[in-house]
């Protein structure tokens, strides 16, 4: 049994302040509790000591002890001090937003990746957290030979909580070498990586199964997702595509988080083009855009082309349409339905498309590991002979252009370039 408490500072919305609210009691429930009341208070400033004033700190104690609650969880993260400065108040347990956000994330974490980002971003949480409490940190005698009378318990546990998340940064280096490696062996091929990111239960998942099969579970709760999944997809101009799905983003994502799950979330750095999945039927699409587009900058994805699909039209048809007026380009889908699917695949074909030059070439006969490259890295649109040599039509990023320029006897400006979002 959980109280939520709040806080609205200075001259911020009250509107916000209870969508934020509601949001961390969606997030308490899908963490296994139930919250029972809600404590709002308006201040300037957070207290230092107790983040809430001590006139409401009693407030929210007289509450907990009426409901029976065993703990208060803060909508904004507590200090190690507020923290603990509140439960020898409260005399129960004293939680914020990022500490329920972990939990959900250990509950939901599946693969060995998935549980070691999640066990680092809790013991990076958890590091600045350690203090005395009674006999648990009482000193430790000194070995035979030794000076003074040994290490606090204190210290012994944050040498080992040190040393295993030394261990677990060394392993998830070593995945995002993995991942690097593969990624540069995909930029040698001609198939273009397309990331769907979004707010967390927008349906990025729903969408992925729905354009490949790929069987990944879907449940309308928050966090369902924890690990990458990359599906390979057709478009309707017979492109290719690496198809991945994403961790889902939310407001406040606690930084330890963004910081354990970079492993993950590079496939949104490398990606050629985001789609951005957005629920059109949330009261906030807005808020939830901003959430996504704050953690993208955070990541170094912001420069990556950006895609706006609104999804749940069949729920909310009019504000998906007025979103998909507000951001010309997109495009408003139902990954349940399938509503929109062939105008989401055409409108990725046009934006992938705009990201490559048609160049013309003429290759040598003797040359035909120039021939081979164009095919390796580009889409050989058409091959003709001619005296001097092939004649070739391929389409290639910047990138490979440049490699090709020597063989270069024409280009064409970019296909399909349009205003349609964010580049």
């Amino acid at each position: 049994r959980i109280v939520l408490a709040g806080l609205t500072l200075g001259r911020s919305d009250p509107e916000a302040t209870d969508a934020s609210m509601d949001e961390l009691a969606r997030l308490v429930e899908t963490a296994g509790a139930d919250p029972v009341a809600r404590v709002l208070q308006h201040r300037d400033s957070p207290d230092r000591a107790t983040y809430v004033g001590k006139g409401k700190v009693m407030e929210i104690k007289t509450v907990s002890e009426a409901l029976d609650a065993d703990t208060v969880v803060f909508d904004n993260d507590l200090t190690p001090a507020q923290q603990g400065n509140l439960e020898e108040i409260l005399k129960r347990s004293a939680l914020d937003r990022t500490a329920v956000i972990l939990d959900i994330f250990a509950q939901n974490a599946s693969s060995p990746e998935g549980r070691a980002q999640v066990e680092l971003a809790q013991l990076r949480y958890r590091l600045p957290r350690l203090r005395r409490s009674g006999r648990t940190f009482s000193q430790q005698a000194g070995g035979i030979g030794t000076r003074g009378p040994g290490e606090t318990q204190l210290e012994v546990d944050r040498r080992r909580l040190m040393r295993r998340i030394t261990r677990l940064e060394s392993d998830l280096r070593r995945i995002r070498g993995n991942r690097a490696t593969q990624s540069k062996a995909r930029k040698r091929t001609s198939n273009r990586a397309v990331a769907i990111v979004g707010y967390t239960n927008a349906g990025k998942s729903s969408l992925l199964n729905h354009l490949t099969d790929a069987g990944v579970l879907v449940e309308d709760r928050l966090f369902a997702t924890l690990d990458a999944t990359t599906r390979r997809l057709q478009l309707p101009g017979g492109e290719a595509v690496f198809l991945s799905d994403t961790v889902g983003f939310i407001r406040k994502l606690p930084h330890q988080l963004v910081e354990a799950f970079k492993s993950t979330l590079d496939v949104a750095v490398d990606a050629d083009l985001l789609v951005h999945v957005v629920d059109a039927s949330d009261p906030d699409p807005e808020g939830c855009i901003a959430a996504v587009r704050t953690v993208l900058d955070e990541i170094g994805a912001d420069r990556v082309p950006e895609l706006f699909v609104f999804n749940k039209a069949d729920l909310a048809p009019a504000a998906a349409a007025r979103l998909v007026d507000r951001e010309p380009g997109s495009v408003a889908i139902s990954a349940t339905t399938g509503a929109g699917m062939d105008d989401l695949l055409a409108m990725v074909g046009r934006r992938l498309r705009r990201q490559t030059i048609v160049a013309r070439l003429l290759v040598p006969y003797a040359r035909g590991d120039v021939l081979a490259m164009a095919h390796r890295e580009g889409e050989v649109l058409e091959v003709d002979e001619a005296v001097d040599g092939w004649v070739v039509q391929v389409r290639v990023d910047e990138g490979s252009a440049g490699r090709l320029a020597e063989y270069r006897v024409d280009e064409q400006p970019p296909a399909g370039a349009e205003p349609d979002g964010r580049s």
